[in-house]
């Protein structure tokens, strides 16, 4: 497979990691697009949230990526969760991830 996000959770692409547990991963954007931009991803391959029937999987991702805008101090100014899905939807990276962007206002609508 010819996915980015697996080469990063097999260790072939390095990665700045802020967390990882046997489910997911989490590292830092190479592109930030806020002071703060966070990716969480399955370790399993799952093209997008289309794709992503276990729910508990789900959540457990949702969870993480709260916990880490907690870790970043964003609770008090807030933060945004991004899911994007497909070519419209501007999923750049066909494996299911969720941004973490935060540490500046962030405008809506967002493109």
């Amino acid at each position: 497979m010819d996915c980015i996000f697996c080469k990063i959770v097999t260790g072939e692409i390095s990665s700045k990691k802020i967390f990882e547990d046997e489910l997911c991963l989490a590292f830092y954007d190479t592109a930030p697009a806020a002071p703060v931009h966070a990716l969480v991803i399955p370790k399993q391959h799952v093209s997008s949230v289309l794709e992503a029937d276990d729910e508990g999987l789900l959540g457990h991702l949702l969870s993480v990526a709260r916990d880490i805008a907690k870790s970043e101090g964003l609770s008090e100014s807030g933060f945004r969760l991004v899911i994007n899905t497909g070519k419209d939807g501007g999923q750049s990276v066909n494996h299911l991830h969720i941004h973490i962007l935060g540490g500046r206002s962030l405008a809506w609508p967002p493109g």
